[in-house]
């Protein structure tokens, strides 16, 4: 069995997104072991900054070479930022999924959204179960 990282101080879905929450703001991405079970990530579009997300519906999209995927928001809000260098280098997504690989950051329109979202201990089991 592959051994994925699963930060602590991250929150996850079902959908292998990760949300990393600080204050009224959040990071949003792609879990270690969505960008492993892509491989190699060749395309990433990703909304403007300003869109509305809603939790459950996709707002971003990834290539990769063995097929294309949605990505579904963690939690509901304004998109503040978009990480572009993904536009040039969506690989990043593979290599540092948690740090540099980080696809948009929003302004949480309803914090409550995140008590329905997976610890690391949680989002772990769920991984090996699909193995």
């Amino acid at each position: 069995m592959a051994d994925w990282k699963t930060p602590e101080d991250l929150k996850y879905t079902e959908n292998d997104e990760w949300i990393r929450v600080e204050g009224d703001t959040a990071k949003i991405g792609l879990t270690d072991y969505a960008q492993d079970h892509l491989s190699d990530l060749v395309f990433v579009e990703l909304p403007d900054v300003g869109e509305k997300l809603t939790k459950g519906e996709a707002f971003a999209s990834v290539e990769s070479v063995k097929a294309a995927s949605d990505v579904y928001a963690p939690a509901s809000g304004e998109v503040i930022a978009v990480n572009n260098k993904l536009d040039d280098a969506p690989e990043t997504i593979n290599s540092d999924p948690y740090g540099e690989g980080w696809f948009v950051e929003i302004k949480l329109s309803n914090k409550a959204e995140l008590n329905d979202l997976l610890d690391a201990a949680a989002y772990a089991k769920h991984c090996a179960a699909r193995e």
